[in-house]
C-alpha cells in the first residue's frame, strides 16, 4: 500500500520543491528569492520535509556522456520461477553486479527491469557474458539499445504544478 505525505503539502512547499530538483544546492535565500518566501521560512520547510521524509537526500547529477558512457541498454529479465527463493537469490545477485545501474522488479510479461550504462554498445556483449548471464534463475534476457532520450525528470510534473 502506497502512504503519502503530500496531503499536508502546500502550493508553496511545491514550488520549493521544484526550486529544489532544479538546483539542490541553492542557499535558503536564494530559494526565498525565488518563490517569495524569507531564508528563514525556506530553510523551515526544507528541515521540516527532510524531517518526514518527503525530502529523502541530495545528490549529485552526473553527466554519463561526459564519463564516457554513450549508450544505455534497458534489459527485460524473466526468470524460471517467481518463488520467493527464486526471486530473493536473483535479487542478491542482481546487487553485486557493477554494471547495474537500476533495477526494478514489475508487473507484466517480465519479471525484472534493468539499465546498463555503457562505454559503446559493443561494450555491452562482455557486461552480458560476465554478468548477466551467471544471473540465477534466468529463463530469458531481452536487450533494448536506447537511439535517443526523448525526456528524463527526477520527479513527476505534475506533483510541481500544486496538483495531487
Amino acid at each position: 500500500m502506497f502512504t503519502s505525505n503530500v496531503s499536508t503539502l502546500d502550493t508553496t512547499d511545491y514550488r520549493l520543491l521544484r526550486e529544489l530538483t532544479r538546483d539542490g544546492r541553492a542557499a535558503d535565500v536564494l530559494l526565498g528569492e525565488r518563490i517569495n518566501l524569507s531564508g528563514t521560512a525556506v530553510s523551515r520547510r526544507r528541515r521540516t520535509m527532510e524531517e518526514r521524509g518527503i525530502i529523502a537526500g541530495y545528490s549529485a547529477k552526473l553527466d554519463m556522456s561526459s564519463l564516457g558512457f554513450h549508450g544505455v541498454v534497458m534489459v527485460s529479465v524473466e526468470l524460471n520461477s517467481q518463488a520467493e527463493h527464486v526471486l530473493v537469490e536473483f535479487e542478491r545477485q542482481v546487487v553485486k553486479c557493477p554494471s547495474i545501474s537500476y533495477c526494478g522488479f514489475v508487473s507484466g510479461d517480465t519479471d525484472f527491469m534493468i539499465m546498463i550504462h555503457v562505454n559503446s554498445f559493443n561494450d555491452y556483449d562482455g557486461i552480458y557474458r560476465r554478468e548477466l548471464s551467471s544471473l540465477p534463475h534466468v529463463a530469458r534476457i531481452r536487450s533494448s539499445f536506447v537511439l535517443r532520450e526523448v525526456a528524463r525528470r527526477s520527479t513527476p510534473p505534475v506533483v510541481f504544478d500544486g496538483m495531487k
